[in-house]
């Protein structure tokens, strides 16, 4: 039998389930106005035009593809642990020559340096159990990366990671923006661009999502106060 993946399993049991992960295919309300705005925040935190794009974590290539259709990628490839989930990527668009996965490691990318121009890493850090070792190769093999993390300073979210069963069951976590900021510069690396975005909660009841998208603008706009209650921290990190 082989070893428990406790980052990677869970992903597996929702494709072989549904699909696709349960936040990309037939998502609540809620997960669709969050991952939109995360989506809007990691399309406009570099330029995608033209580029060689990697995905690493690409899960079931829901934003590979958005890289590619929205960032005007000139080519994505999607890398991904979970065998199911690459399997369902491969589906989205299987005669697009410019959109390719593979079954692969973020510590591991056999790639060579600086072979893509952008990497992006959406919502990994916090899976694997050396986020450090996965920002650095992600930066080896392209020397700018955006990144996608829970906002560890957002008290919300940290009794969420508690008391909710997805959460709880898919080892969701966060880390505080300076620690990830810490991490970054720790390599070499220099943080060019920051940003606090969305306060709609993934899988809230619609009763919630409404109103909480509703002041999300109010609240991004406020420094201090977006620290405080933005859901998603992203950055753009370069060698």
């Amino acid at each position: 039998m082989s070893a428990a993946r406790p980052g990677v399993d869970p992903f597996v049991d929702d494709v072989q389930a549904g699909g696709g992960y349960q936040y990309t295919t037939d998502a609540p309300l809620s997960s669709r106005l969050a991952n939109a705005r995360i989506s809007d925040a990691s399309l406009a935190a570099a330029d995608w035009s033209g580029r060689k794009v990697i995905d690493v974590g690409c899960g079931d290539g829901t934003y590979s593809v958005e890289l590619l259709e929205r960032g005007g990628a000139a080519s994505v490839h999607g890398v991904d642990p979970a065998e199911a989930a690459v399997e369902a990527a491969r589906g989205r668009c299987p005669d697009e020559p410019r959109l390719t996965f593979s079954v692969g490691s973020a510590y591991d990318l056999p790639h060579a340096d600086g072979e893509f121009e952008l990497g992006y890493l959406r919502g990994v850090l916090h899976h694997v159990d050396d986020p450090v070792a996965a920002l650095r190769e992600a930066l080896r093999v392209a020397g700018r990366v955006v990144v996608v993390e829970p906002n560890g300073y957002n008290a919300g979210l940290k009794l969420l990671e508690k008391v909710s069963p997805y959460h709880r069951e898919h080892g969701e976590r966060s880390y505080p923006a300076r620690r990830l900021d810490h991490w970054s510069e720790g390599m070499g690396a220099r943080v060019v661009s920051r940003q606090f975005v969305g306060f709609v909660p993934m899988f809230s009841p619609d009763w919630y999502a409404r109103p909480a998208k509703a002041i999300e603008p109010a609240l991004e706009r406020v420094p201090g106060v977006r620290q405080a209650t933005c859901a998603q921290y992203i950055f753009t990190v370069a060698r």
